[in-house]
């Protein structure tokens, strides 16, 4: 297995799931139609998890370009191998949209609002302020990134062994529980991208497939979660790196 192949296959299933339960949740005539938040957010916590134990045995499942590249300011991954892991996540959050469309294009035809149509692939604001929405992919990033270093540095003793957790499949519990913490409490403004790859490799599929009356793909806003989860990377390490 390819580091970078198991990068894309991992994202490809985190963005299939993720992107799955939105269009389950907001598009017309599926079984889970109107069902809500804590579907979404719970179901995105599990892709997450799905994600993290596939891909975590080869490369420590980053998943997201800010866990890249905080993982490579902290000596964990070295700065050649960063651009490689970021565009394999970019194909398999396009690819895990495609996938997503496939299997919902009957209710993509059915739905007639452009929004909502986005809204399965990309983050939309609820409240369109470019401060705020900054900060909020910000925050939510800074929270996700912190945390996942101290779950990366604890070790567990199994049968009298001591390994460390890491971000495979014991990593992936804590992980999960995190990213529905996020969710659920700081992702009700912007939708918590808090993943440059998760919003951008969607979008451009968005953007390039011939989707049934859709609208616009929302360029304009697409900066904010890719810049926002990086800044929150950085200030993340950066704290981390004065408390340890």
């Amino acid at each position: 297995m390819n580091h970078y192949l198991a990068e894309f296959i991992g994202t490809t299933l985190l963005l299939l799931l993720g992107n799955g339960v939105v269009a389950n949740v907001i598009l017309k005539g599926t079984k889970g139609e109107n069902s809500g938040w804590i579907v979404i957010t719970t179901a995105w916590a599990l892709a997450v998890y799905v994600g993290v134990v596939f891909a975590g045995p080869y490369t420590g499942a980053h998943l997201n370009p800010a866990v890249t590249i905080a993982m490579a300011l902290n000596n964990a991954l070295t700065w050649t191998e960063v651009p490689g892991y970021i565009l394999a996540q970019i194909a398999g959050g396009f690819c895990g949209a495609f996938l997503t469309y496939i299997i919902h294009k009957d209710h993509f035809d059915a739905t007639a609002d452009p929004t909502t149509k986005l809204g399965v692939f990309a983050t939309i604001p609820n409240i369109r302020n470019t401060s705020t929405n900054l900060a909020s992919e910000i925050i939510g990033t800074f929270v996700l990134i912190f945390v996942i270093f101290f779950i990366t540095g604890q070790d567990v003793t199994i049968n009298g062994k001591t390994e460390p957790i890491g971000m495979g499949s014991l990593g992936a519990i804590p992980v999960a529980f995190l990213v529905w913490a996020i969710g659920l409490s700081l992702g009700g403004t912007t939708g918590y991208a808090i993943n440059p790859a998760r919003d951008f490799g969607p979008r451009l599929f968005h953007a390039l497939w011939p989707i049934k009356g859709k609208g616009s793909s929302d360029w304009s806003y697409a900066w904010i979660p890719i810049i926002g989860p990086i800044i929150g990377a950085i200030l993340a390490f950066v704290l981390y790196t004065l408390i340890k």
